[in-house]
């Protein structure tokens, strides 16, 4: 299925938090979603979505999974893809954000994916551009794709999730990706547990619609699915955990905690992992329990399907063939 078998309007020119989307436009990211997932598994990837479109990757944190899988998505669907870093950009010779998305801007790309360690900086830029604009991480805000891609993986693996119970474990916050997961899970009617150290969670999380544990053993009874989170020792100030060996003991997620849950409990973690300190590094590796390589497989499809709803969008917006 190519450009001209896309005929859902997309109403969004950007993509900066889960609160962006709609369940209609959710439904319309899965479908899309499954519909590259398949054909990433065959032998031709590539198809002419955004072809003559310009997409820029703008990375100013260190990521892998994140950075990959925009790259090929773009190029996937067609589309040209450049991608800066903030490690050889101007950035580290004092230019400011706003120069730098300016600069950017006269070079005309159609589509930027931005990853900053300041929360706001996406919407930042698409403000100060007017370009369509993928938030692939800002700060301690969101992370939307990884949101979608998380519950694409979810859905595919036990169903619907509406009414389903889903715990997130770990050091929630510091983690955009614990946000945007609630958002979602919020969104299409999930139950939602939260479990961590008192000091690992925020101030406000009483009104992120969860219930909050501080016991892994009591968090997992009954429990459909548990979403693991690296420890940001890069973000935390100050010891907020005593050591990784007894964070482990206490909130490490391991195959015999999971006899608390249901028999068809699934474990996920967004990456990198810290094997041994959030979760045992035999269950990461249990291809009946653990869904991690399943995430980064539903990325590339996630992050396509979004590319090419705003690529779609933003072609037609300028005047170009649908």
């Amino acid at each position: 299925m190519g450009r001209a078998d896309f005929t859902y309007d997309f109403p969004h020119d950007r993509l900066i938090t889960v609160d962006d989307l709609n369940p209609l436009d959710i439904q319309i990211l899965f479908e899309r979603a499954a519909h590259w997932h398949a054909i990433n598994r065959s032998p031709d990837k590539k198809h002419d979505a955004l072809k003559g479109l310009t997409q820029i990757n703008l990375f100013f944190e260190p990521s892998t999974r994140t950075l990959a899988s925009f790259e090929l998505a773009g190029k996937r669907l067609g589309a040209d893809v450049v991608n800066f870093s903030a490690a050889s950009s101007s950035a580290k010779k004092g230019e400011t954000l706003a120069d730098t998305a300016r600069t950017l801007a006269a070079m005309k790309p159609d589509l930027i994916v931005v990853r900053h360690q300041a929360s706001g900086a996406a919407d930042f830029i698409y403000r100060e551009t007017g370009i369509a604009t993928v938030n692939a991480g800002d700060g301690m805000h969101s992370h939307p794709t990884q949101g979608l891609l998380d519950l694409f993986t979810l859905t595919n693996r036990i169903g619907e999730v509406g009414g389903k119970r889903v715990l997130i474990v770990g050091d929630i916050l510091h983690s955009r990706v614990a946000r945007s997961d609630v958002g979602m899970l919020n969104l299409l009617g999930a139950e939602i547990r939260l479990c961590a150290p008192p000091t690992l969670l925020p101030t406000d999380v009483d009104r992120w619609g969860a219930e909050i544990f501080h016991d892994l053993d009591e968090a997992l009874e009954g429990c459909d699915a548990v979403i693991t989170l690296r420890l940001q020792r890069e973000r935390m100030c100050g010891a907020l955990i005593p050591s990784e060996r007894e964070y482990f003991h206490f909130w490490g997620v391991t195959a015999r905690r999971l006899e608390f849950a249901n028999p068809n409990c699934v474990v996920m973690h967004p990456g990198p992992m810290n094997r041994n300190v959030e979760i045992d590094s035999l269950l990461a590796d249990d291809p009946e329990r653990s869904l991690v390589l399943d995430q980064v497989e539903a990325g590339v499809a996630i992050r396509m399907a979004v590319l090419e709803q705003l690529g779609t969008r933003a072609r037609k917006n300028s005047g170009g063939a649908a």
